[in-house]
Order: C-alpha cells, then structure tokens, then sequence
C-alpha cells in the first residue's frame, strides 16, 4: 500500500493517518469542518477558547508513542499537565468526593462515608487492575477480525464475569451508594450506561489511577493542533472544509473518495473516522453500503449530550478543573437517558473548567466554562432542540446556581449551547449519538463494527464505531488497530 485516504480529522483519523504517514504510507485526510478534531471542535468567543469536547486526557502514553513512532517528542508541540484531583464529586445532599489516585486521602475519604467500604475498595481496585490488563492491555489495540477472534478472548473476560455491568460489580464490593455512584460513573464518559455496561468498562478506573488525569494547555484543541503539525511534518496533506459525498468502488474494493468541492482522489486503502452509519451511506455502486447501513440501524446507540458553554466575570479559584454534579436520581436519571427517552429535568452535570488550570483560555479576570448532561439521543427523545435549547440552558444554569456557582446568571458574558440536532448536523451522527453504538456486551470487540469492513477489503474504520470503543484512549487504540491491518 503507497496511498491511503483517511475520511474525517478527529482523534481517531488523526492518530490513524499518523501511523500510516511514519510507516511512509503518503495520506491524505479529508475533514468536512472548517478545523480538525470532530468531536474535539473549538471556538472562539469574545476573548474565550471553548473546546467541544473531550476534555478528560487520560493515558498520555498512547499520545505519546504516536510522536515515538518517528522519533520526536509530544512535548515539543504540546504542554499536557496533570489534572487534581482527577474529579470532584458533589451530591445533593452536600456529599463531597475528591477522586484522585492520593491513597491516604482516598482512603479517609471512603471510611467518612462507610469504614467497611476501604477493604472492599481495595478488592475492586485489583479487580479493576485484572480486567484493564485482559481488556486494554491485551485487547485494546488487538482488531477482531473473526468470531473466533472473540472466542479467544472470552476466557479470560469469562473470569471477570463481563456480562455483569459495571454498577452490579462494584456493589459487589462497597455497599455506600455515594461510593457506588463514584466507582461507576465513568462509562458515561464513552456513552455507556453504568447499569447495563459490560464490567469491563471497570479498568477505567485503574487506567486513571496509573495514568492519571491531563490537561492540554491552552485546550483540547492544542492537542488536536500538535497532531496534525505532527502529520504535516511528515509529509501528509489534510483538506478541510470539504465534505465527503461518495466512496466510489469497483467490485469488492474502494477506488477513490469524491467530495463536495468537486475534488476526487484515488488511493490504495480509504478509512473513515466518521460515523459508521453514514460512512457506509457514502459507498457508491456496491450493495454493501445499503445492507450495513440497514443493519447498524438495528442496533443500540448511545445518548446525545446537551453541552452549555459560557463565560464569565470573575474567577472561581474554589471550583476544580473537572467537577460532577450527580442529581438526585441515578438509576432513574440513566433509565429515562437510555431507555425511556424522557429529556430530564434534574440532570446530572459534568462542569469542565478549564480556567483552573489554564487561565489564558479566558480574558484576564473572567472564567471560561462548560456544563454537560447526558440526554436521550433523537431516536429515542425526538426533540426540537431549536425550541427547546434555551430552556433546557436555564434548568443546567439553575442547578449550577444552586449548587456550585451563586449568582452565575448575573456574572455570563457570554453564552451559547449545543444539542443533539448538532451533532447531527454538524458530525453526521446517526440519531444525534455523541459516542456511536452503544458500549454493551453484545455491541463490543467482533460485535462492533469491524475496522476492516468484510467485503469492501480496502475499506477501514476508525474512532468511537469500532473497537474498542469511545473516549480518547479508545479511538487511539483502535488506530493502533487499523493500521496493524492496513499495514500487514
């Protein structure tokens, strides 16, 4: 393979088109936005820098070895720190949690809430450590491209009883429902819902405890910005602002992609970041495209995200980098988010706050902030976001009023939302989804979409739709992935 043409910039794409580029596969990315990132957009408010999203670094060692791979460092193109404590927990009964990788101060904090729960913490800490090894270490970068692939690995996932979720393992171990909600909540950041997702999704926490929480200075959007300089000083070439509109084939293999523009380019291997759904839409002249997009639609999707960005006068030298806001439901808030589709109106909040630890993404004396809730995707909840955006900021601005930020409103200069018809419009995500298929037993490893598809040989997938799943660390794995197969 001399060629390869990489569909959308996000971090998956990225990651991907930089392994192909250091292994001299010459590449070239396709983005259909005016920047690169996808998911990780940002924009620029009167004087803030306002990242879309994610925000969360964890295991700087995946970044890292993309920089490796050519002999060069991430530091020389961006300045990642460490991020304490990772999160701060907050309920609404006053219940605060400072959730670090500090043991001494983790500790004291379990035994305020319920002595009994430190010895059963410690047990699902090595419970966690077992299934990051046999999940991530082993599987996380490994591509599945048959069911005996999956047979495999089952064993060992058999061992720590997968098919369990991760909430039901970790009662196992503490019995405080704070506690239980604290070592539970991390699948919602890759979509997953804490009372239906695989236990696998448990290594999550040992991921953050070895690697620890980062933040890039200046944004996620100087993590995006250094991995493209990193792509272009290898001799790749990104095209932006130019949507694609076909993948055009001839017989069992992809030929070249076309885009909006009028531009077309023919390459050895094609491989898309972008939506799986509307990927496969782009197949042109192969049956394959309409029989997968009528089966993907068959499947579980993750929520949307309502995101509220705003920035203010002042700062809050108080309020943490990455602080949650748990409602007053938890069970019942996921069951109306996943199942019901009823749009909360108590949401639980993740509030990222990057003036914390990076002043300069504000104007001097001011806080740049975002505000996040998990919502019904429009297939399950078909919301008119452009109705109902405005007042759904007034119940997110509310609660932070309420509970971490008095006298917010009067403070805002400045503000604006995104919503699931966005992430529609502007990511082509089936049903506005922010992280794809849902991370479920049945929808993982060889169950998720392939990253090679089947029939179309030159055809890959990257990012959130294929394994192993959503979140940073995922979709740099699956470009790991992806290019051990497009380079063999």
């Amino acid at each position: 393979m001399k060629t390869a043409i990489v569909i959308g910039s996000g971090f998956g794409g990225l990651a991907l088109a930089i392994r192909l580029q250091s292994a001299g596969v010459q590449t070239t990315i396709v983005e259909a936005r005016d920047k690169p990132g996808g998911r990780a957009y940002y924009w620029e408010r009167d004087g803030h820098v306002f990242d879309g999203g994610p925000t969360v670094i964890t295991d700087p060692d995946c970044l890292e070895r993309l920089w490796k791979l050519s002999g060069q460092d991430i530091a020389d193109d961006v300045t990642l720190v460490p991020v304490t404590p990772f999160y701060a927990l907050d309920w609404p009964d006053g219940t605060r949690f400072d959730y670090s990788n500090d043991d001494e101060a983790l500790f004291a904090q379990i035994a305020a809430l319920n002595p009994a729960d430190v010895e059963g913490y410690k047990r699902f800490l090595a419970y966690s450590a077992g299934v990051f090894e046999e999940g991530y270490r082993k599987l996380g970068t490994k591509a599945f491209e048959s069911f005996g692939d999956m047979l495999k690995a089952a064993p060992a996932l058999a061992k720590y009883q997968a098919w369990r979720s991760v909430y039901s393992i970790v009662s196992k171990f503490v019995a405080e429902e704070h506690l239980r909600q604290a070592l539970s909540f991390h699948t919602l950041l890759v979509g997953g819902n804490p009372m239906t997702c695989s236990s696998i999704y448990a290594l999550i926490h040992k991921l953050e405890r070895d690697g620890g929480v980062w933040f890039a200075m200046g944004g996620t959007n100087r993590l995006v910005a250094a991995m493209v300089a990193l792509f272009e000083r290898l001799g790749g070439t990104i095209r932006l602002g130019d949507a694609v509109v076909a993948i055009e084939t001839d017989a069992d293999r992809a030929t070249a992609v076309r885009t909006a523009s009028g531009w077309r380019g023919e390459a050895d291997a094609v491989a898309t970041n972008g939506d799986v759904v509307a990927s496969y839409g782009l197949i042109e002249g192969h049956r394959r495209g309409p029989a997968r997009v009528r089966a993907l639609k068959r499947k579980r999707y993750s929520p949307s995200l309502f995101v509220l960005h705003f920035g203010v006068e002042g700062t809050y030298p108080d309020v943490p980098h990455h602080s949650i806001l748990f409602g007053p439901r938890y069970e019942g808030l996921l069951g109306d988010i996943y199942d019901r589709g009823s749009l909360p109106t108590d949401p639980s909040i993740y509030l990222h706050h990057p003036t914390a630890t990076d002043p300069g993404m504000a104007p001097p004396g001011c806080s740049t902030f975002y505000a996040l809730a998990p919502v019904p995707h429009l297939g399950r909840a078909p919301v008119d976001w452009a109705a109902e955006g405005d007042r759904y900021a007034n119940v997110i601005l509310d609660t932070l009023e309420q509970r971490m930020l008095p006298g917010l409103r009067a403070r805002i200069r400045t503000q604006f939302h995104y919503t699931p018809a966005d992430f529609q419009t502007d990511l082509f995500a089936h049903l506005g989804s922010a992280f794809s298929l849902e991370p479920v037993l049945w929808q993982s490893a060889w169950l998720r979409t392939h990253n090679r598809d089947d029939v179309i040989r030159n055809l890959y997938f990257v990012g959130a739709g294929t394994h192993p799943g959503a979140g940073i660390p995922g979709v740099i794995g699956s470009a790991e992935a992806t290019a051990g197969l497009m380079l063999a």
